[in-house]
């Protein structure tokens, strides 16, 4: 057991956590999407804590961070040409690409896969810490398997402590939702998971970009996972989680016949107005941006007013939205009721 520190990220305490990675231990620290579970990714047994920490399924492969771009030589066995643009364009933010895995990443990093996702973040702290360790990253998202990802310190604190030394504080993540993952194919681009850089932005670098059919639909347990998100149950609540796709008119008369005092309505800021007295409802955003950065922070808020059941409205499928919807559409197992326009 450890007494975890929530640690500001000043020069000694980024120095610090540096020293933790290289002497094999794991901390948690920011990036622009949501809060990583920090290992160094060469390190087999620190990676194995990552796993351990998170109760994570070992086929389920983790993103290596880098701060640099030449560092993606040593990682990947190719790199496209339309790769190298990718990340001329959108490094650091938050795209994680797929390619060949160099011999220098395990196994157990890349979940058994020949291939590695790598991403170079945005966020200055986390750059300055990945600069310090000396050595790329692995880092999922820092929270239990399957719960909402964390956004803030506190929240990784909140799942993680007793389990690792530290988390640097870089205060609440700006985009909210996992990195966009893509992998390269005749000559496009496949989107395994949609975030922050969507399938518009792509096209502005490449001219062939497709959906892959596991972002919107369950992938078969049997299958490999080729990026994080895919395969397993992810960032639910504690509570249940139904999607209500419809009108809101409409949703508000389906949650009105199946509601009690424990079912809690997620609804949109601009809903406000319209939803009547007496209901217990939080609010995730207008904008698809917003409800992008507030998703996770009002997944978890639920669990803290003790919901039950919450009703979800359907957030829009275009742009950064489908990232929202992907994932709120697996914090709801897939369970979604239509209720007509």
């Amino acid at each position: 057991m450890f007494d975890t520190k929530i640690l500001k990220p000043s020069d000694e305490n980024i120095d610090l956590c540096a020293t933790l990675i290289n002497q094999g231990e794991i901390v948690g620290m920011p990036t622009e999407t949501v809060y990583g579970l920090a290992a160094n990714a060469y390190d087999e047994k620190a990676v194995k804590k990552v796993f351990a920490a998170k109760g994570r399924p070992a086929d389920n492969p983790l993103i290596v961070h880098i701060a640099e771009i030449d560092m993606l030589s040593e990682l990947a066995l190719e790199v496209p040409e339309s790769a190298r643009l990718l990340a001329e364009k959108f490094w650091g933010g938050p795209l994680t690409m797929v390619l060949p895995k160099s011999g220098k990443i395990p196994l157990i990093t890349s979940g058994g896969l020949d291939t590695v996702g790598i991403r170079m973040p945005s966020h200055d702290i986390a750059r300055s810490f990945i600069k310090a360790c000396g050595v790329p990253i692995a880092a999922p998202s820092a929270n239990i398997s399957g719960r909402p990802s964390p956004t803030t310190a506190r929240h990784v604190f909140d799942d993680m402590n007793g389990k690792i030394p530290a988390i640097l504080d870089g205060s609440e993540c700006t985009v909210g939702v996992e990195s966009t993952v893509i992998c390269f194919e005749n000559e496009g681009v496949r989107i395994l998971r949609p975030g922050g850089i969507t399938k518009d932005d792509l096209l502005m670098v490449v001219d062939n970009v497709i959906l892959d059919k596991g972002i919107l639909s369950e992938v078969d347990i049997t299958e490999k996972a080729a990026s994080p998100g895919m395969k397993y149950k992810h960032y639910s609540p504690k509570t249940r989680v139904i999607l209500v796709n419809g009108s809101l008119d409409n949703f508000l008369k389906y949650v009105s016949d199946n509601s009690d005092d424990e079912t809690f309505l997620m609804c949109f800021d601009n809903d406000k107005d319209k939803i009547p007295a007496g209901l217990n409802c939080v609010f995730y955003g207008s904008s698809s941006k917003e409800q992008a950065k507030n998703l996770f922070l009002i997944l978890r808020k639920l669990d803290e007013l003790g919901a039950k059941k919450v009703y979800a409205r359907v957030p829009s499928a275009e742009g950064v939205g489908l990232a929202v919807y992907n994932r709120i559409l697996r914090a709801a197992s897939f369970d979604v009721v239509e209720v007509g326009e």
